[in-house]
């Protein structure tokens, strides 16, 4: 299966990153004739594009035992590529959200 997707489908810039002190492994398996899977090391970040429909699934854990810990649209991860100067992020407990002035 190819981790790349076609050029007819819409495709988004997504980020994620591994905030826990284990090792993760991120898969999208949720798109036909397409399937993308990354070992993400303890702080470390990741920059992908995806479907709007896309999935990310992370497994967290030691290699060999990694459980299910979250599913989570890829559209929530999704990066804002342009901000206006008249908003600003603000970050809370790992949350976060643009407000505006």
């Amino acid at each position: 299966m190819s981790d790349q997707l076609s050029k007819g489908n819409s495709q988004m810039l997504c980020y994620y990153a591994n905030v826990t002190n284990k090792i993760q492994v991120v898969r999208i398996g949720n798109i036909p004739n397409w399937y993308f899977e990354r070992v993400l090391f303890a702080g470390q970040r990741l920059m992908f594009e995806a479907t709007t429909e896309a999935v990310l699934e992370i497994h967290t854990g030691a290699v060999t035992t990694a459980i299910l810990s979250d599913k989570i649209p890829c559209y929530v991860l999704r990066v804002i590529e342009e901000v206006s100067s008249e908003f600003y992020l603000v970050v809370l407990e790992e949350k976060s959200a643009v407000l505006a002035r």
